[in-house]
């Protein structure tokens, strides 16, 4: 019996359209997605965000609520990367086989752990990354992808031409002893991320001080230097310039709580403004 036809995957699809807005220059920006509701990650995508990142780092989110977070973006056309605060090679890959658009990796500060991510990302010969097509990701066999007959071959050909995205957190100015040079930490990235709390606290200082600007600046350079994107997060889109964030092209504002917060302190009323 002939497999139906379907249409192609759309799971490479929103991975290629934020990678696309990086290499243009345009500031794609996102929410980091804390609470385990589908309703949150569909509202970010018709607010207006480019893409989200399900934190599995902060939050009391398990993997189940991560892949729904996951699978339900990807069905609305929305990138959701994944926030992991280490690799951990089997999670990634049962996030990827279920649409996940890239990792964010935490307290990103050497060069080993970038190998690890990409190995675990990428499949052979690039990386490691085990192989099944028994998965959404693949078209569970069946789906064409791209245009072509479904199966093994169209489906490495498929996640080599659009890979995971890659985001690895700046969080301590690991750069400062000079052992691991820049290229050798986030050159096969996509986008060097800083991290802005963690960093203030790692450099003991106060967040919008001169000194936190001054490493900001050396990222920011650094990323340019490595040809790719510069990011960062940000509690506002007012806040990014008086953080050294305003040449960011990924930007993640705030999360999805601290949104629900500010909305309900309005609602609330607390200034007595009724």
């Amino acid at each position: 019996m002939t497999p139906p036809a379907h249409a192609p995957s759309p799971v490479h699809a929103p991975r290629a359209r934020l990678r696309a807005a990086l290499a243009r220059g345009r500031r794609p920006s996102g929410t980091f997605v804390k609470l385990p509701a589908p309703d949150v990650a569909e509202l970010c995508g018709l607010a207006g965000f480019d893409f989200i990142v399900v934190d599995l780092e902060h939050s009391t989110l398990t993997e189940a609520d991560a892949i729904g977070l996951v699978r339900h973006a990807e069905r609305c056309g929305l990138p959701a990367l994944v926030r992991i605060p280490e690799v951990d090679a089997p999670l990634i890959c049962r996030l990827l086989e279920n649409g996940a658009a890239g990792f964010q990796l935490s307290m990103l500060s050497g060069a080993a752990q970038t190998r690890a991510l990409v190995r675990a990302t990428r499949f052979a010969p690039e990386g490691a990354r085990s192989v099944s097509l028994a998965n959404r990701a693949a078209g569970f066999g069946l789906r064409p992808l791209d245009g072509r007959p479904g199966g093994l071959a169209a489906f490495l050909a498929a996640e080599r031409a659009d890979p995971p995205l890659l985001v690895g957190q700046i969080e301590t100015p690991w750069w400062r002893d000079g052992t691991e040079s820049w290229p050798e930490v986030i050159g096969d990235l996509d986008v060097a991320f800083v991290g802005i709390t963690d960093l203030a606290v790692s450099l003991g200082v106060e967040p919008g001080g001169e000194e936190l600007r001054a490493a900001v600046a050396e990222v920011r350079a650094a990323a340019h230097e490595c040809g790719i994107a510069f990011g960062g997060w940000t509690p506002s889109l007012a806040a990014a310039p008086s953080q050294g964030l305003d040449e960011a092209r990924y930007l993640v504002t705030g999360s999805d709580l601290q949104i629900l917060a500010a909305g309900l302190e309005a609602a609330a009323d607390r200034g007595g403004n009724g």
